[in-house]
């Protein structure tokens, strides 16, 4: 991860500025948070765990501080190559951010993973400060959530670490976010503006694109092959349209799946199902970037992708 500055100056030596980076089980609501944070959609999410495969940021700005969020895959035992390599991600991302935010939802027990996790964070030669993030208290009882934490309060003793502060939160009714928000600020170094005034995220419009088609095609089949899609951006690009008389982003993309049996469940009875996925995908991504789309969506097999180095590389999961 490298940090840019912007050519914002400092607004005086008070300002704080950073980055912090959200980590956690499968599932933990992660992504859904970073939108809540943020404002804005920056990372795509599913009711599937799994759902993150890259590193993505969003950007909360104030006068007095700027503040850096670091969506990262969950971390999970690998049982695919493709799992090894995120979770290296997850890895060499939390060691180079001056905070790490485990989030541990509510209504889950905390497990041997989340364990397991905090322990590979205590093994930093450059430790972060660590903040415990409780997700989706809307979903529990006042008395489940004093247990859960308390449980949390009490990983301090057993693993030997010292949370700096544990926020409860809920990302689905907004309850105490702005104090997940004032928490993490409170806790940056003083420092400069890395990303212009308004600017929610650096993700480039390729990967937003892809994103989208992605969850697009979640929607309808992750029941199915939630694990075995991604998407492959052939061709994009900002066109003229005289019939319409204004630009129109004119995208050709690969849906990607392992085996025959996928692409057949993908593409569904007369091509239905990739239509929904296309047609949902162009609305998404018409309303994110402010454009007409066109979307031409094709479904592709490449065997056992997830397990293929060479595959894996070219589809933009390389090793780290």
């Amino acid at each position: 991860m490298t940090k840019e500055l912007s050519n914002n100056p400092v607004p005086d030596r008070s300002h704080r500025s950073g980055f912090v980076c959200l980590v956690g089980r499968p599932n933990a609501g992660k992504s859904t948070l970073v939108n809540a944070l943020v404002g804005s959609k920056v990372a795509i999410t599913s009711a599937k765990p799994q759902t993150t495969r890259h590193a993505v940021r969003g950007v909360i700005t104030r006068p007095d501080a700027q503040l850096v969020i670091i969506d990262t895959p969950g971390l999970s035992k690998p049982r695919s190559l493709l799992q090894e390599r995120l979770n290296d991600l997850v890895r060499a991302t939390y060691a180079e951010v001056d905070i790490v935010a485990l989030c541990l939802p509510a209504d889950q027990h905390v497990g041997s993973g989340d364990k397991y996790l905090i322990a590979q964070l205590l093994t930093l030669m450059q430790r972060p400060k660590l903040v415990a993030v409780v997700t989706k208290i809307d979903k529990v009882s006042g008395e489940r959530l004093r247990c859960q934490l308390l449980q949390i309060d009490a990983l301090s003793d057993e693993l030997g670490l010292e949370w700096e502060h544990i926020v409860p939160c809920s990302a689905f009714s907004g309850m105490q976010l702005a104090e997940v928000t004032n928490t993490l600020i409170s806790l940056l170094p003083v420092g400069p503006v890395y990303y212009p005034n308004g600017e929610l995220s650096d993700e480039p419009d390729e990967v937003l694109v892809t994103e989208l088609i992605r969850e697009a095609a979640l929607e309808l089949v992750r029941d199915e092959l939630p694990h075995s899609i991604t998407v492959e951006l052939v061709e994009m690009g900002v066109h003229a349209d005289p019939a319409m008389k204004r630009p129109v982003l004119q995208v050709y993309a690969n849906l990607i799946v392992e085996r025959e049996s996928q692409k057949h469940i993908m593409i569904g009875s007369r091509g239905e199902r990739v239509k929904q996925v296309g047609t949902a995908a162009r609305r998404a991504i018409s309303a994110l970037l402010s454009i007409p789309t066109r979307l031409d969506l094709r479904v592709k097999v490449v065997k056992e992708w997830q397990r293929d180095p060479k595959a894996l590389n070219k589809l933009g999961f390389e090793a780290h």
